[in-house]
């Protein structure tokens, strides 16, 4: 380890991205209390279907220290978790997807949203999960306006209505007849991911499967 990085772990020593408790020995990113104590989804139990996407596939519920965690990821200004969640989401699609897929894509934020938070998490957390799967994420999708915030929705038909014409394709050529694994942060409802879902079947994609870090709701 070089003395600079010896220095900043001693100025600012590394914890834990999801709990926040100070790495021991031999940990990284995650420590060994929250591997063995999170919320961690397996087998079927990962696995969701909805409307517009064959799959949806998630390695963590979005509860407790994962949301906390994702709330600082999109609003704290901590991008660099990223990394981490770039590597459990890799592996769930390794588990679940392979196979499935002949490109991978983000569910991008519109302009606006990656101007205030300065960079847009889905994109990277896509490119992460894709060094970690040997591929390359690549952008399919334009977000043509912002809409609320779709946490701030109760009803599943105002989360539709919210999103509903919101996305474009923006290479439809690239897409044709292609298998795309679109990945995001959460999915709660699966209205915003069958909403991308949806136009890039409409520009011709053969179907879509989807990744997403963690998922809010329990059920298939």
């Amino acid at each position: 380890m070089k003395a600079g990085q010896i220095l900043l772990d001693l100025l600012f020593p590394p914890r834990c991205v999801f709990c926040g408790r100070v790495l021991g020995t031999g940990e990284r990113e995650i420590c060994s209390q929250c591997q063995s104590t999170l919320p961690w989804l397996t087998e079927e139990a990962a696995e969701q279907t909805g409307e517009f996407f064959d799959k949806c596939v998630s390695p963590l519920r979005y509860e407790n220290f994962v949301r906390d965690s994702i709330h600082r990821y999109k609003f704290k200004g901590m991008s660099r978790y990223a990394g981490i969640y770039g590597i459990l989401t890799a592996q769930c699609v390794h588990d679940h997807l392979a196979g499935e897929y002949d490109l991978i894509s983000w569910v991008p934020l519109s302009d606006k949203r990656k101007k205030e938070r300065g960079y847009d998490q889905a994109f990277l957390l896509a490119q992460s999960a894709a060094v970690n799967l040997n591929d390359a994420a690549v952008e399919t999708l334009r977000k043509l306006r912002d809409t609320e915030a779709q946490s701030g929705l109760e009803h599943d038909e105002n989360r539709r209505a919210n999103v509903l014409g919101a996305y474009a394709c923006t290479e439809p050529e690239l897409v044709a007849g292609k298998r795309i694994l679109l990945i995001d942060d959460v999915i709660t409802t699966g209205a915003t991911i069958s909403e991308c879902a949806r136009t890039l079947l409409t520009a011709g994609a053969e179907k879509v499967v989807c990744a997403t870090l963690a998922r809010a709701r329990s059920g298939r």
